[in-house]
């Protein structure tokens, strides 16, 4: 679990420490990546981007600051890190992850509990996108998580779905449970099953439509804030119905949905990356229903705190980004959806 790379505070998992030890000799059940590329969480992005007011050198001054200081990148605001791809160098004769040397990988566990070093200084890095290109290392422990970059596929597309697989794995498990449910109770005619993503035209947010759809959904709508993603969404497909809506404003989302809908959803997954979101996921969704948080920038206590003065009788989720398999399906996804694709593509143009 890496518990011998905690440097403070003693006696805590890796995610957790504030500091890490992130020197290059290996144990012999780790395994040490030459990286060239990081991916940072969107949330944590983002509160760097409007930190700084655009100013791409300052943002990348940060990401040095906080990977010097602390052995791996974990924003001191939003907690969240990204992961990374990079070529196995070496690993240790007791490692469980079944890497080999002269491999690349994408790290499928945050960057948050990864050691972490930057040799480069991040000097091809503009600090104005997610994806860093870098030259370093980092550690992967015994429980760290690791897939084979496809050769079919573009490093850097891999590198944006391997990003957000959670999400479109356990949507997949909670609609497909829904709709299971629905046939047993109603062979012969079941109730609709009806999901909403609020940030559908984003990474998470499209797979997680794509997801939904093939896990037996009866209708969905992705619901995106501005008029060039309800557009671009649109034009893939991949919703049955797009709407226009602040995530922000409760009452606004909640209207949004039900009327793209018919009705509140069954399921509601979160995939904005701004916070105070919570309340309208909750008030859009029936009661019974079920509400997955996969924006880190997700207050849950709010959340909480938000469905009880609500009486709202919903199951809320936290998204930990881990479902057996998420890999493979993301990536299958990416290759059988061209909605999902089309997206992803345009999204790395633009950056």
């Amino acid at each position: 679990m890496g518990l011998h790379r905690v440097v403070e505070p003693a006696g805590v998992l890796p995610q957790a420490a504030w500091r890490l030890d992130a020197s290059p000799e290996i144990a012999p059940n780790e395994v040490r990546i030459r990286v060239e590329r990081l991916n940072l969480d969107a949330a944590s992005f983002r509160q760097l981007w409007e930190k700084h007011g655009g100013d791409g050198d300052a943002v990348r001054a940060e990401v040095l600051e906080i990977v010097s200081a602390r052995g791996k990148m974990q924003n001191p605001v939003t907690g969240s890190g990204g992961m990374l791809i990079g070529t196995v160098e070496e690993a240790g004769r007791r490692s469980p992850l079944g890497l080999r040397a002269g491999q690349r990988v994408a790290t499928l566990v945050s960057l948050t509990l990864t050691p972490l070093t930057i040799l480069d200084g991040l000097a091809r890095w503009d600090g104005r996108s997610e994806q860093v290109p870098c030259d370093g290392y980092a550690i992967l422990f015994a429980r760290s998580i690791a897939a084979v970059l496809p050769a079919d596929l573009d490093p850097q597309l891999s590198l944006a779905v391997l990003d957000v697989c959670g999400a479109p794995a356990l949507t997949a498990r909670v609609v497909s449970r829904y709709v299971a449910e629905r046939e047993r109770e109603r062979a012969d005619d079941p109730t609709p099953v009806r999901v909403a993503v609020i940030g559908g035209a984003g990474k998470s947010g499209s797979l997680s439509l794509a997801a939904a759809r093939r896990a037996g959904a009866a209708r969905t709508v992705g619901v995106v804030p501005v008029v060039a993603e309800r557009d671009a969404l649109t034009a893939v497909g991949l919703a049955d119905a797009v709407a226009l809506a602040d995530a922000r404003d409760p009452v606004a989302l909640s209207t949004a949905v039900t009327t793209a809908l018919g009705a509140p959803a069954d399921v509601t997954v979160v995939c904005v990356d701004v916070p105070g979101c919570e309340h309208g996921a909750v008030l859009a969704t029936a009661d019974g229903g079920t509400v997955v948080f996969f924006s880190m920038a997700t207050s849950f206590a709010a959340a909480a705190l938000g469905a009880e003065g609500l009486a709202a009788d919903v199951t809320m989720l936290v998204g930990n980004g881990y479902v057996p398999g998420h890999a493979e399906f993301a990536l299958g996804l990416l290759r059988s959806e061209s909605g999902v694709r089309a997206l992803f593509e345009a999204r790395l143009a633009a950056d």
